[in-house]
């Protein structure tokens, strides 16, 4: 009998490793290139919805930027803002940590910017005046005397056009909008292009590019307001901050800057080793109570027109790091002094003073009026051109 079963034995044997076989050879299969991309897409989605309509009946976009890591940022086409950004904690535990609406309605009301793209110009020009090549502009005045941010209809009310790109490893939204010359007072037709990029390594890169028709100054930047802690009823003092600058720029009383370039050393702006927000903002210091806490432009070490490190945040509680990175000269820490509990909340509550810090990286503020600042200027034939980086991680 064990003779008879020999034969058998060996072909039972002989099939069970060709079944093996052809499974290993269909596991193979699964790891193709071209499966990889399908899972790497699906992780990588961009969701279009409709975020609501604006009072003239305009219908705005909204899309959830998303990946693999589980973190989702989402933009809508009215400024082209970001609306929220949830990214985890040491837990694992998303939370949202820039402030914002959940409603067109309170974007369109008075509100400081929130996750606004900013331009024609970016931060202050002083009367809403410059003289370009023997012209004098005239621009919307809405600070005071002075021009903030684009003007009473800066690029933070315009509808930007939205097209999501297709890439194998990364989430990006393309955003595209023609600011016409004479606009907010401004020459030239700006063709402008911003990209927004949700990176498989948990940064948000921010491009920018424009170009003119006629001679103009250009000065884009990104007004999110960060609370890192998830927690948008507490403040930002405890966060510690690294500002990766030697000297900043004193303003006046309208927070024009006076034209020196000051070191930070023994001063409360000396952000060039980690220190709390709150440890010195409230000193006994003119520049600090003329903007009511820092809302300040530094002026950022290294290579000129080079990526490198710009700042950095921590939230110590839940362990939340981001590093900012940027090819500007400069860049405006600004605390949320002028935040008083009147803005709503999506969840409920009002946010208080001082719950949210801005990191915008930009030219300096009124360059097109200080000769000695870096130049703002664009020409036909020329591409303005400059990038920003977020990156999170834990601690």
């Amino acid at each position: 009998m064990m003779k008879n079963l020999k034969p058998v034995l060996f072909y039972l044997v002989f099939a069970f490793a060709a079944t093996i076989n052809m499974q290993c050879k269909d596991n193979k299969k699964e790891e193709t290139p071209e499966a990889s991309e399908t899972i790497v897409k699906e992780k990588l989605a961009i969701e279009k919805s409709e975020f609501g309509k604006t009072e003239d009946g305009i219908s705005i976009e909204q899309y959830a930027l998303k990946n693999a890591n589980g973190i989702e940022m989402n933009v809508i086409t009215y400024g082209g803002r970001i609306t929220s950004l949830k990214v985890p904690n040491k837990n694992g535990d998303l939370e949202n940590v820039v402030l914002g609406f959940d409603n067109i309605e309170d974007y369109q009301k008075d509100n400081p910017f929130f996750g606004a793209l900013i331009g024609r110009y970016g931060n202050r020009i002083a009367k809403g005046k410059f003289t370009l090549e023997g012209n004098e502009y005239n621009l919307a005045t809405n600070d005071g005397s002075n021009h903030l941010h684009g003007g009473v209809n800066g690029y933070d009310r315009v509808i930007w056009k939205a097209e999501p790109i297709k890439e194998m490893e990364n989430s990006s939204l393309r955003l595209t909008y023609l600011s016409k010359d004479g606009e907010e007072g401004y020459p030239g037709n700006l063709n402008i292009t911003v990209v927004y990029t949700l990176t498989k390594d948990n940064a948000v890169e921010v491009t920018y590019e424009a170009t003119t028709d006629k001679t103009t100054v250009v000065n884009l930047t990104q007004h999110a307001y960060f609370n890192l802690t998830g927690d948008f009823s507490k403040d930002i003092l405890g966060h510690d901050v690294v500002l990766n600058a030697d000297a900043y720029l004193p303003v006046d009383a309208t927070l024009i800057p006076t034209g020196e370039i000051k070191k930070v050393e023994g001063t409360p702006f000396d952000f060039t080793s980690s220190k709390k927000i709150g440890k010195e903002i409230n000193t006994d210091n003119e520049q600090l109570k003329l903007g009511k806490g820092y809302d300040h432009c530094w002026v950022l070490n290294g290579e000129k027109d080079a990526m490198r490190f710009a700042a950095s945040a921590y939230d110590e509680a839940s362990g939340r790091f981001m590093e900012v990175f940027s090819d500007e000269p400069g860049i405006q820490f600004y605390t949320g002094n002028f935040l008083d509990g009147t803005l709503p909340m999506p969840n409920g509550g009002t946010y208080g003073h001082r719950t949210g810090f801005c990191l915008e990286t930009q030219h300096f503020p009124d360059s097109p009026n200080q000769n000695e600042f870096p130049s703002v200027i664009l020409k036909p034939g020329e591409t303005y051109s400059t990038k920003t980086t977020f990156k999170f991680s834990v601690k």
